[in-house]
């Protein structure tokens, strides 16, 4: 009975990470040139429109996120899905600078917001002696959309308006996302657990709430950490058209790479989920950046095309390790009883963190930095976060009664 219903799980969450991808940084940029074009604007005030409408969509998740703890699973994410299609078909209707606001903040609220949070936290609460392995098979989901839609909506981009392919995708949404959630979770409760005689191991670890979370330096740096990859990687897949323009790489160089990067993140995926289970994600933790810190590395070093590879290489190993981490560590350190709570407010600041690596690139590309020159900025962050998490690695256990 538990082994089929975690199977269920994990497939929601599996389905919902990839049905994400739609609100992810890395699919909105494919239509940055595009709308660009049909707005004319500049790098600068598309990136001042994504960051700004990505902000706000950070703190609605807040409050909106927080509400998993206290409703069920089947009902909550048929507010998403239906949230996540209508946003779609808005996106589709983009015809001035202000409805491209509403489009990307309902878009990243909907998408890389409630629907990733869905996900994890379905799956980080089912889950407890099993959650590294469960976590890392339901960010492939998300892998496969990076592996996939990159080439294919370049290529539908040849012949397809691109208002024609958003409806299409809020067609799609509507019909499949119903029928897999109920057919997947209606049996989910809130206290439904991958393993009832764990119950015991789970009240022994104090369970935090959100506000005694925020008093928690440890939170903190931590954040500081995670937070890396999404302004980072945000920066890099919004303005892929500066940085394939900066290193004189073909068209469909970038979307080429995004299949190693997928690659290489579904095989850190796999890799960290076991290692997690075996050694716990805070003891995985530092060295989740340093292939990141590499990629700085690349971008600023290399031009030739291949370097495009190894560049969103390195970010996939990243990637596949902060999917997972950023979900088991909070369980770890926090425990799963606020999960929902908390997971808000990290996603919000995931989320927020977009915003601001797009407002920051889209800044420094306006005042003639080169793509150089903006990864010494983002290596030096990344050196920092890694250098903070070290000095306190060893506090990062959680507190027992």
């Amino acid at each position: 009975m538990f082994k089929i219903l975690s199977l269920k799980v994990i497939l929601f969450g599996f389905i919902f990470t990839f049905f994400s991808s739609f609100g992810q940084s890395f699919f909105l940029g494919l239509f940055n040139s595009s709308i660009r074009e049909a707005l004319s604007i500049t790098h600068g005030q598309f990136g001042s429109i994504y960051a700004s409408a990505t902000l706000l969509s950070s703190i609605i998740l807040v409050w909106i996120g927080k509400k998993i703890d206290d409703i069920n699973i089947l009902k909550f994410s048929s507010y998403v899905i239906i949230f996540l299609s209508v946003s779609c078909f808005i996106f589709s209707k983009i015809s001035s600078v202000i409805f491209l606001f509403i489009g990307i903040f309902l878009m990243r609220l909907s998408g890389q917001g409630l629907s990733s949070h869905t996900a994890t936290t379905t799956i980080s609460r089912f889950f407890e002696r099993n959650r590294g392995r469960a976590l890392s098979t339901c960010w492939l989901g998300l892998s496969l959309a990076e592996f996939i839609l990159p080439v294919l909506i370049v290529f539908l981009l040849t012949f397809i308006e691109w208002r024609d392919i958003w409806v299409s995708i809020s067609i799609l949404v509507i019909i499949v996302l119903p029928i897999t959630s109920y057919f997947l979770v209606k049996e989910i409760k809130l206290d439904t657990r991958e393993d009832n005689n764990k119950e015991a191991i789970t009240k022994e670890i104090k369970q935090w709430k959100r506000i005694e979370v925020l008093k928690d330096y440890r939170f903190y740096i931590v954040c500081m950490t995670m937070l890396a990859m999404p302004w980072i990687a945000t920066g890099a897949f919004v303005y892929q058209s500066f940085i394939t323009s900066s290193k004189d790489w073909g068209p469909y160089v970038i979307a080429q790479s995004f299949m190693v990067y997928s690659i290489l993140s579904v095989v850190t995926l796999f890799v960290s989920g076991f290692l997690i289970d075996k050694f716990s994600s805070r003891k995985l933790l530092i060295y989740m950046n340093i292939p990141l810190f590499a990629a700085t590395g690349v971008l600023f070093f290399f031009d030739n095309e291949f370097s495009s590879f190894l560049f969103f290489g390195l970010l996939g190993m990243t990637n596949g390790l902060a999917n997972v981490l950023g979900s088991s560590t909070w369980a770890e350190i926090y425990g799963v009883k606020y999960i929902g709570s908390i997971k808000a407010l990290t996603t919000a600041l995931m989320v927020f963190a977009t915003a601001f690596g797009t407002a920051l690139f889209g800044i420094l590309i306006d005042i003639n930095f080169s793509i150089e020159q903006i990864a010494i900025v983002s290596g030096s962050y990344i050196l920092t976060s890694i250098i903070l998490l070290n000095s306190i690695k060893r506090k990062l256990n959680p507190q027992y009664i």
